[in-house]
Order: C-alpha cells, then sequence, then structure tokens
C-alpha cells in the first residue's frame, strides 16, 4: 500500500519541535491470524492537526500515513473516522486491548491493531503538551498557507 498523502505535508522547520513513539502493532490477516511490525507515531508542533503513522521493517513499503490527531483521540473513546482511516477503540466485551486502525488505499486494505495504553499515554503526555487541544490553528501560518494554495 503506497504513501497517503492528501495534502502535502509542510516541510519540516529546523526550528520544529518533534515528539515520537515506537510502537509493537499487529497487522491483522484473519480472524486467528496477524503479523507482529513495528511502526513509529511522529506528532511536529509545526504540523499541529496530523501524526504521522510510519511502517517500519518488512512493512515499511507501507509507507508513512498521515492522521488526524483528533481523530487518533477520538478512536481511543469511540468509532471514529470516514473514508481512507477509521479507528476503533478497545473493547473488552470481545477480548480485545488494542486499538484498531483501518486503512485503506489504492492497493488494498489494512487492520492495525495498536496498543491503546501507549497510544493514550504518548498524545497525552507527549503531543497535548507540546501543542495543547484546541490550540492548533493557532500554530499555523495562514498567509503562507493560503499563498501556497493561490501559487
Amino acid at each position: 500500500m503506497p504513501a497517503q498523502h492528501p495534502l502535502p505535508s509542510p516541510q519540516p522547520h529546523p526550528e520544529a519541535t518533534r515528539t515520537e513513539v515506537l510502537l509493537d502493532a499487529r497487522i491483522v490477516l484473519g480472524e486467528e491470524h496477524s503479523l507482529d511490525i513495528p511502526v513509529r507515531l511522529g506528532y511536529r508542533d509545526d504540523d499541529p492537526f496530523a501524526v504521522a503513522l510510519e511502517f517500519l521493517g518488512p512493512a515499511a513499503e507501507a509507507g508513512t500515513w498521515q492522521l488526524s490527531r483528533e481523530l487518533l483521540w477520538e478512536g481511543l473513546q469511540k468509532p471514529a473516522g470516514l473514508g481512507d482511516v477509521r479507528i476503533w477503540p478497545p473493547c473488552p466485551c470481545h477480548g480485545r486491548t488494542s486499538l484498531r486502525v483501518m486503512l485503506r488505499g489504492d492497493d488494498g486494505t489494512v487492520l492495525l491493531d495498536l496498543p491503546s495504553r501507549q497510544v493514550r499515554r504518548w498524545l497525552r503526555r507527549e503531543s497535548f503538551t507540546l501543542v495543547p487541544r484546541g490550540t492548533e490553528a493557532d500554530r499555523i501560518d495562514w498567509a503562507t498557507e493560503l499563498q501556497g494554495l493561490v501559487d
């Protein structure tokens, strides 16, 4: 599955602050089958609405997906998302303790289970500390963004 970039991601600024976490994820291949893979979640204060989910190791060809940080947080609480990215919270009644993420691209669909406690902790302690929820728009240079659209 190729990398998904619906809009061009801004180039990192040298002074940008970032945080990332490495996770042991699982690609769900079926009801009883899965494959362990490493992934990295990354967040930059100069791209405050997005979290990058990067596939590593043998799944690296799946590339990097840009997810809404708010969507990821919402998905920890309740089913969230439409279209190419959907997220479901852990479901103890069905014995699933992980955060389930569905990524749909031109080449197919993948279900990915992420350790929900680690994702929640990273969002709270790292990304929300870097840019508090609700203040993301304050970090955008709107004049530059509009000029980029006009050009």
